[in-house]
Order: C-alpha cells, then sequence, then structure tokens
C-alpha cells in the first residue's frame, strides 16, 4: 500500500498545556485519565472523532494531537480532568498550533517532544 500524500491526510492541531498539580503525575497514568475524560464527556464516537494523543508529557508540560475542527471538544476534555490517581490536577492550555515545532517553540521552552524521557521504558 502507499503512503497517502500530504494533501489527502486528516489535519491536526497540537495544544501545549501545563499541568498544575499537587504531586508528581506519571504519563501513563494521564493518558489513562485522558481516554477515560473523553469517553465519558463526549462518548465513544465523540472521542475517536477528536483524535486525542498525548505526544509529549515532561516537566509537568506536554502537548496533545487532536483533530482541527474538534480543537474545542479536546479543550473541554481536559478542562473536566480533576484528579489523577487521587493527586488533583488543572490543565493550563499555553495555546494551539498547526505544528509539533511551532507549539513547543513557541509555549514550551525546553520540552524535547522527539526525544522524551519519559517514553524510553515503553519499548522494553
Amino acid at each position: 500500500m502507499k503512503i497517502l500524500p500530504p494533501t489527502l491526510r486528516d489535519g491536526r492541531r497540537y495544544l501545549a498545556f501545563e499541568l498544575i498539580a499537587e504531586g508528581p503525575v506519571k504519563r501513563d497514568d494521564l493518558i489513562r485519565e485522558i481516554f477515560s475524560a473523553a469517553g465519558s464527556l463526549l462518548g465513544d464516537v465523540g472521542a475517536s472523532e477528536c483524535a486525542i494523543r498525548l505526544l509529549a508529557f515532561e516537566d509537568m508540560k506536554g502537548v496533545v494531537r487532536c483533530s482541527p475542527e474538534r480543537t474545542s471538544n479536546t479543550r473541554a476534555v481536559l478542562a473536566t480532568i480533576r484528579d489523577v490517581r487521587g493527586t488533583r490536577v488543572l490543565f493550563h492550555v499555553l495555546g494551539i498550533s498547526g505544528t509539533v515545532r511551532a507549539a513547543t517553540k513557541k509555549y514550551l521552552a525546553g520540552v524535547d517532544v522527539f526525544n522524551p524521557v519519559e517514553q524510553s521504558h515503553i519499548n522494553e
């Protein structure tokens, strides 16, 4: 099978966020909570239309990828998350961008999206 050309691919938006928490939060727990909140707020169909993915999470800052038509729904999902594994949290969306590079340069100084530290245990 051939890869789709860029003109036929679905668009994406990248939300840079800061997580304000009372304690440490693990990446896996955050992913689980985002998907749980999306399913309960939007339902299975709405959550799949949003196409939410956590690309990077390091030093309580990160990037979430979503569908361009569903950025407001994605922001609503993030706003509904109040705790992760008993740790109270608050999402602060710093900005929305069309590329990962622009989102990290504008809003997340120092977070390396392309080589995150916490993802190294997934490949083991």
